[in-house]
């Protein structure tokens, strides 16, 4: 058993050992607090829809979000107050295996202290790390109803005013803003009236409790406070004033940049604590005298979720090594954090769905964590931009990471108790066509002998003769939908070279690999049999799309034995009633 648990979080046995002292403290208080309120108020409080009161007296006590999300420049001298990628993931997963509500009010405190950071507003800063020292949470004030996150199309107006030299007074509504509600800080993007173009573009602080603030109401049906709001001649001083013209344009990128990362460990939570569930329940149910889980189907649904997982988790501990050593001539992150968004919560949504098919009924039911789990983790792929969106993106990177790779250092493992200060100046947000990959193949050929490594890597380079040969041309380049068939098989490529690394760093079994990838080639000859049969495909695309197809290296004892991992599963852990 203590060899399949050990890859997922189990609270039973979870001791973060890798951290320093005060880390470990506060995340181990964490999943405390959870387990000693228990699976049914956990679940009550779900269906209720109540504010998480309760959750952030706790944070606050424990001063857990000022630790974990106040950047050592802000800390006046206490040294366990940095901004720790690794350790902010831990956190993540923890969120997401308790429920996606505790996630989100972190989530969006990281956004709205994402403009606050990056700003030379001494004030400001100031201010921000002393509410978080209260407890308070933090909002992000971008997105509008009629526009979304268009930031061109910005309402938000700032007039001068005249009464208070470099100052303004603000007009207009934000939607979709979580922590509205009850935000010490709101980061709010707007533009001035007297201003055209992107020099006219402001981030400001507002407080939700201004009289000027006023909420109009809660957008969705949950505890999480997606609120809209409107500003009505809200007084902006100086001192209130974060970023103007293009740096306020990048401060809301660079935030999202930030932000985004936290989507796939919270996506591993609730898979994780889903699958617990899921197995235990099939190992102990019987069908026509027979256990659920004496049938192959089931076998194979069940084994491929926990592969997929396993394969979510090499990635996404993987990518934190790249965010924490980004710089100005570093900035693999750019391709890697879009990876983490699209692609870890979408294998997030099929491990649910693999899960689902097996316990069937049991899904919907109302004492299950799986029910939350079945909704909650849908939302993952459409928060911090769209699938769509981040596919788009990592397209930019596709010819440079696969064709003309250059020489970067090794990056390693970094759980070091570092700030990981580059990210908030990142600088402009652009220049994504310069940036430059190390030669992915080399995750690859260190694992060259495991049979379907092996098979994938042919599709691998296939994929990069494809973009030598056929690659779509400039009128295809405006078929979207037929690049984002592309993008999915580089995506792929991506995830697949992330994993390899990881592996090797953790030291990760080779059989488990093996299984591990049999899953990723079939995803790949499924996503060349989806470009065969796009509308705009060339006779050789199409030609190409059914030569990349490959079966993968069957094992029947390899599979037997994974499938041994899995159903050890089965009691290792159920939240405390």
């Amino acid at each position: 058993m203590a060899e399949s648990t050990s890859l997922l979080f189990n609270p039973r046995t979870y001791d973060p050992a890798h951290f320093d002292p005060e880390t470990r403290r506060l995340l181990r208080a964490t999943v405390d607090w959870f387990e000693a309120r228990g699976k049914r108020r956990l679940i009550q409080d779900y269906r209720s829809r109540v504010w998480l009161a309760d959750f952030l007296e706790f944070a606050a006590k424990e001063e857990l979000f000022a630790t974990f999300l106040t950047p050592a420049s802000a800390a006046a001298g206490d040294g366990d107050r940095r901004w720790d990628t690794a350790r902010i993931a831990a956190l993540n997963e923890i969120f997401g295996f308790y429920g996606l509500d505790y996630w989100y009010a972190w989530q969006v405190t990281v956004l709205g202290l994402g403009p606050v950071w990056q700003s030379d507003n001494a004030d400001a800063r100031e201010r921000a790390a002393g509410l978080l020292a209260q407890g308070e949470v933090f909002a992000f004030g971008l997105s509008e109803r009629t526009h979304g996150a268009d930031i061109y199309s910005t309402d938000m107006l700032l007039e001068p005013d005249a009464d208070v030299p470099g100052g303004f007074r603000a007009t207009g509504s934000k939607y979709y803003i979580g922590n509205g509600n009850a935000a010490g800080l709101v980061s709010v993007f707007g533009r001035r009236t007297d201003v055209e173009g992107p020099d006219g573009y402001v981030f400001f602080a507002a407080d939700s409790r201004h009289p000027a603030y006023h909420l109009r109401k809660n957008v969705v049906d949950s505890s999480k406070f997606v609120s809209e709001f409107h500003l009505e001649d809200y007084p902006v001083a100086p001192a209130d004033v974060l970023h103007t013209g293009r740096a306020a344009f990048d401060a809301a990128l660079n935030t999202v940049n930030v932000g985004k990362f936290n989507l796939c460990t919270a996506s591993i939570g609730i898979c994780e604590h889903a699958m617990y569930e899921a197995v235990t329940h099939a190992t102990n149910r019987v069908l026509y005298g027979r256990p659920v889980t004496a049938f192959p189907h089931v076998r194979r649904e069940l084994t491929d979720a926990y592969v997929r997982l396993v394969g979510m988790k090499l990635f996404s501990d993987r990518a934190v090594d790249y965010f924490r050593s980004a710089g100005p001539d570093d900035r693999r992150y750019l391709l890697f954090n879009p990876m983490t968004k699209m692609k870890v919560t979408t294998e997030g949504e099929k491990v649910i769905d693999l899960m689902w098919d097996v316990i069937a009924a049991k899904g919907f039911e109302k004492d299950t964590y799986f029910a939350q789990a079945a909704v909650e983790i849908r939302g993952l792929p459409k928060l911090e931009g769209t699938v769509h969106v981040n596919l788009a993106l990592i397209l930019k990177f596709l010819r440079n990471h696969l064709l003309d790779p250059v020489d970067h250092p090794p990056v390693p493992t970094r759980l070091d108790a570092a700030d990981d200060a580059f990210l908030f100046r990142q600088g402009p947000a652009r220049g994504l066509g310069s940036v430059r990959f190390h030669d992915w193949r080399t995750a690859f050929d260190a694992y060259a002998e495991v049979p379907n490594v092996a098979r994938f890597r042919e599709q691998a380079d296939a994929l990069c003769a494809f973009v030598e040969t056929s690659a779509p041309d400039e009128e295809q380049s405006r078929d979207l939908d037929l690049l984002l068939a592309v993008g999915q098989l580089f995506a792929l490529v991506v995830h697949g070279q992330l994993i390899l690394e990881q592996a090797r760093l953790t030291g990760l079994d080779e059989e488990l690999l093996d299984e591990l990838f049999a899953v990723l080639v079939r995803d790949f000859s499924a996503h060349a049999a989806d470009l065969h049969g796009k509308d705009s495909a060339t006779e050789a695309q199409q030609e190409w799309a059914l030569g990349a197809v490959r079966r993968p290296v069957v094992d029947t004892a390899r599979s037997t034995r994974i499938w041994e991992r899995v159903e050890a599963l089965a009691g290792a852990y159920e939240m405390a009633p």
